[in-house]
């Protein structure tokens, strides 16, 4: 008889190997810690590698901080092709020479730091009409995409050997690498495609905290939860309030307290009572709650 699921609360960071679904890797997880409730915070493609934080239980309450967060990426760009989807999955559309230099590319590479627009790519998990994009490319269908403006935070050429440009890209969320490969081989002339892709930071957390499946299939069941973060860990870059006994329990029966004297923040909050994090909480002229941890 399989055990039942336990309710776990927290976030794992999991470095995800090529060849995996972000889905694939959230439910080996989800077994892996015998989880009732999972869900992860910004799919990776199969052929990519890198950070992808996985939340537990209440945690995922708080995952859209985590997947509309900043992230940084090591791609790898093969020069002089390019393909029907922008990376290693698509069949090539056409060859070109390559005549470019480090030199070169170091001066091009400034041009896309900043605020751009982004053509979202047909091969893409976004939705149109309750379908995936991807949907439609496998049928042949291209679908209008509008626009949609992304912060590219820096931009650095790391390595050209032969055909191949190594780049690390630090960038707002939402941000199709994909794209900004083929549009860097656009303005080179040559075109380009992804051939490797790893994600080495979510946020304020490195790839150098995450930890891999075989690492954690070696552990016991004591030391995988506690490598487990807290749920308060993905709200951190929000500002603390902490409240007493009283005004939580106010906030927990879903009334709205009058905002403390003296208090002059606005906007989200992360809010603690003595006994621990207790959600999100916004202040106006009254606090009024957000997303909170369940008690009891």
């Amino acid at each position: 008889m399989k055990a039942p699921r336990q309710n776990i609360d927290g976030v794992l960071l999991l470095n995800k190997p090529v060849g995996w679904t972000s889905n694939a890797a959230l439910q080996k997880a989800k077994r892996l810690f015998n989880a009732a409730k999972a869900g992860h915070t910004g799919t990776l493609d199969p052929f990519a590698s890198g950070l992808l934080p996985i939340c537990f239980g209440q945690a995922t309450k708080f995952s859209s901080y985590a997947l509309h967060g900043d992230k940084a990426y090591r791609a790898v760009l093969k020069l002089g092709v390019t393909t029907t989807t922008g990376d290693t999955e698509g069949q090539i559309l056409e060859t070109r020479p390559v005549e470019t230099s480090i030199e070169i590319i170091e001066k091009l590479l400034p041009k896309f730091v900043g605020t751009i627009q982004q053509v979202p790519p047909m091969y893409s998990a976004l939705k149109h009409e309750g379908k995936p994009l991807y949907e439609y490319a496998r049928a042949g269908i291209e679908i209008e995409r509008k626009p949609r403006e992304v912060t590219i935070f820096s931009l650095i050429a790391e390595k050209l050997k032969k055909d191949e440009l190594s780049i690390d890209v630090r960038c707002s969320g939402g941000t199709y690498i994909r794209t900004l490969a083929e549009d860097i081989g656009k303005a080179l002339g040559c075109g380009a495609y992804l051939i490797g892709l790893e994600r080495t930071a979510s946020g304020e957390f490195p790839i150098q905290s995450a930890l891999g499946f075989e690492e954690l299939e070696n552990m016991t069941e004591e030391q995988r939860l506690a490598v487990l973060l807290p749920p308060d860990r993905l709200v951190e870059h929000l500002p603390r309030l902490d409240i007493d006994a009283a005004t939580a329990q106010q906030l927990m029966q879903g009334k709205q307290p009058d905002t403390p004297a003296g208090l002059y923040t606005h906007g989200m909050v992360r809010a603690y009572s003595p006994t621990g994090f207790l959600g999100l909480v916004s202040i106006g002229e009254k606090l009024v709650p957000s997303r909170l941890m369940a008690t009891g």
